[in-house]
């Protein structure tokens, strides 16, 4: 997996209500990154939708929360080492 951050506007997700979440993420921000695969089109949401729904609630009112930590999926294409990624099958 890569970890890096993302704009919220590249993350394909269907929104679930977030709960508690809303506050503590107006307080603290995102503490646990959001797990997405890479597509065509940008990244979708594999573990998360909480999390993004209220990331997207809170754009208007906290500044950087557009950008969104995540760990990307099955790409091995930064890792650094094409041979874990390529030879690794167990």
């Amino acid at each position: 997996m890569i970890n890096t951050t993302v704009l919220l506007s590249e993350i394909e997700f269907e929104e679930a209500e977030p709960g508690d979440l809303l506050e503590s993420i107006r307080i603290r921000g995102i503490a646990i990154p959001v797990q997405v695969i890479h597509t065509e089109s940008g990244y979708r949401c594999v573990d998360g939708r909480k999390r993004l729904t209220a990331c997207q609630r809170l754009l208007n009112e906290k500044p950087g929360i557009d950008r969104v930590p995540v760990f990307v999926k099955g790409d091995y294409s930064k890792a650094g080492c094409s041979f874990w990624g390529a030879k690794n099958h167990h």
